[in-house]
């Protein structure tokens, strides 16, 4: 006889998900009965359900344990965490959905697009993202890597009237769902080898020894390359410039922060905790991607006339230092320092592109374009936006003392204590590229401040509410945590995957 026990749950630590399941299920109920003029109301639900998201996620930090597994009981303990680790990047995926919201408001209002489903599928993408905060499973993280994938492929061609928007939803459901294949063989590699998928499991089986070397080998490669393809690392990053450039402006923005971030949490999961034995495979693996990323990213972005795809390749770049730590992440004190530096980046760059991506929408409003050339003379009629927009660039390039150096000081420092020729190369191939990828910042910067409007048409911007907050939110973050790093730093020093390192 066998005996099975209900598994324990704590709706508590699955509060953040919950709201967001039921904010999912009210904006597509309430958008059923709006009349077409009060279509801003999904907009404004979306935006308080993601709030009230957020609010567990502190109170949790405040008032939660150390570790609380939202599920217990035979065969699930252990497998969907909430952590000070998982609770950072909840809060993190949480915001950067409201300033996409934020962002959204008019951009997709005036478009002339359905509004309720836009909001419903950013929902869904957000909280697949949430959920992969939690999942310490092989399967929940494929589940919740295809919950924030699958609506992210539509929202790409929201623009259906658009050319473009077709061409870049098409490109990355193509792309998206190979690589999910890949990464799914993998999975089932491993799961072959360990006989289970608990992240740990894997780890304590993955150990590159015996007859099962060239599979687990196999597996650990083929894993790694579906979430490759998420963070858009290069040789995997041809979706990423053409579906930005497609996409809703809001969208990208979207796509750039929150869906990357979510690609760098799982891989920060397989490393630490399933491939914790198969450093020799891995670190050869992500460091080449690091530096091919890194280098390619920011060459072919000085080519670039169109901001969206200077910005899409910025962010590739950018990925690639994100993925030089991560690289170095061995045992001991070198793991925790990688580990902080790559969520303090991603907190840091997330708040920096999204201001970006909002400038970019107020000026695109004005000058239909989305040319460098139309930022030229900016400053003679937008003064305010000038500044910010040369705030974010600068923050991007890692110039003092905004939040971008901060970041990459901190991907710098864990290389170089990683100590051995790997850190030290991996740090000469980031320098050379920081310095690379100041010029194509400054050639922005240049356009704003120092040339002519390019139709003579100086009359003032309009800003909308909404993306003056996001502007606000953006901006105060990026200043704050540039000249305050100690605030950064306290929150980057609790994620610590709540004692799982091996």
């Amino acid at each position: 006889m066998f005996a099975f026990s209900s598994p324990v749950i704590d709706y508590h630590a699955l509060a953040p998900e919950l709201v967001l399941a039921g904010g999912i299920c009210v904006v597509l109920l309430v958008d059923l009965f709006l009349p077409d003029h009060r279509r801003w109301i999904t907009g404004t639900l979306s935006g308080l359900f993601l709030l009230g998201a957020l609010l567990p996620v502190v109170t949790l930090a405040v008032l939660g344990d150390d570790v609380r597994s939202s599920l217990s009981g035979d065969g699930v303990t252990g497998r969907y965490v909430v952590d000070n680790f998982a609770l950072v990047l909840k809060a993190l995926f949480l915001l950067a959905g409201y300033v996409v919201v934020l962002l959204s408001a008019h951009e997709i209002e005036e478009g002339g697009y359905y509004q309720g489903e836009y909001y419903v599928l950013l929902l869904s993408s957000v909280l697949g993202m949430v959920m992969m905060a939690s999942s310490r499973d092989l399967v929940s993280m494929f589940v919740a890597l295809e919950f924030l994938s699958i609506p992210a492929y539509m929202m790409a061609a929201w623009k259906k009237r658009d050319r473009k928007s077709n061409e870049a939803g098409v490109k990355y459901y193509l792309l998206g769902v190979f690589a999910s294949a890949v990464m799914l063989y993998g999975m089932s590699l491993l799961y072959g080898v360990a006989g289970s998928t608990l992240l740990t499991d894997v780890g304590k089986a993955v150990t590159l020894e015996g007859d099962r070397a060239g599979v687990q080998v196999l597996g650990v490669v083929f894993v790694i390359i579906g979430f490759a393809f998420k963070v858009s690392a290069v040789p995997f990053h041809t979706w990423a410039p053409d579906t930005y450039e497609g996409a809703p402006t809001p969208v990208t923005a979207f796509l750039s922060v929150a869906s990357k971030a979510a690609g760098f949490v799982g891989l920060v999961l397989l490393v630490f905790l399933a491939f914790p034995q198969a450093r020799d495979v891995y670190r050869p693996f992500l460091w080449v991607m690091a530096a091919l990323t890194m280098t390619i990213g920011n060459l072919v972005a000085l080519k670039q006339k169109n901001i969206v795809r200077m910005l899409a390749y910025s962010s590739v770049s950018q990925g690639g230092f994100i993925l030089m730590p991560l690289a170095m992440a061995f045992t001991g004190d070198a793991q925790e320092a990688s580990l902080r530096a790559v969520v303090v980046y991603l907190i840091i760059y997330a708040a920096t592109n999204l201001g970006a991506f909002a400038v970019i929408i107020a000026v695109s409003r004005k000058t239909r374009s989305g040319e460098i050339s139309s930022f030229g003379g900016l400053f003679q009629y937008a003064p305010g936006l000038t500044v910010l927009m040369t705030i974010f660039l600068a923050s991007l390039a890692g110039i003092p003392p905004l939040g971008g150096w901060y970041a990459k000081f901190g991907a710098f420092k864990a290389v170089l204590d990683a100590a051995g020729g790997w850190g030290y190369s991996i740090a000469i191939v980031g320098a050379v590229n920081a310095v690379i990828a100041t010029a194509y910042y400054i050639t922005v910067m240049r356009e704003m401040w120092m040339k002519p409007v390019p139709d003579g048409d100086v009359s003032p911007i309009k800003v909308h509410g909404s993306i003056q907050a996001a502007l606000v939110i953006c901006g105060v973050s990026t200043l704050v945590l540039g000249v305050l790093p100690g605030l950064i730093a306290k929150v980057g020093a609790i994620t610590d995957l709540a004692g799982s390192l091996p």
